[in-house]
């Protein structure tokens, strides 16, 4: 039988800081933890990851992520458009084309480090 750790305190814990000195700089917003929540969830749809890949080093137009995905334009809109109200993508309208790109380098940076993450070992 496998013995089990407790991961709790025990009843007697005062915790690290008893008088709870700067335990509120611990503590996210909740608004902040809403959206940070939304930008990982949007992280978490494979076909969006691709788009995200696809878009890492130039700006496609909806045909061409199209070809890159293999998949149809009404389901590439309908990715582009969650990425856009989650403000990983933007779009840039030239005539009758849009192209899209990822919004800026913040975006750009969080999925390069989690790339390298993943591949670390």
């Amino acid at each position: 039988m496998d013995k089990v750790i407790d991961e709790q305190c025990d009843d007697t814990c005062i915790g690290t800081k008893p008088e709870g000195a700067d335990l509120l700089t611990a503590k996210v917003e909740e608004q902040t933890a809403i959206d940070l929540a939304e930008m990982f969830k949007a992280l978490g749809d494979p076909t969006r990851v691709k788009m995200i890949y696809a878009l890492l080093s130039q700006e496609l137009c909806v045909h061409d992520l199209c070809v890159v995905l293999d998949m149809a334009q009404s389901a590439i809109s309908h990715q582009l458009r969650y990425l856009r109200n989650v403000r990983i993508v933007k779009r840039r309208k030239v005539g009758k084309t849009v192209y899209y790109s990822l919004d800026d380098d913040h975006v750009k940076e969080i999925f390069i480090q989690t790339l390298q993450h993943l591949h670390h070992s």
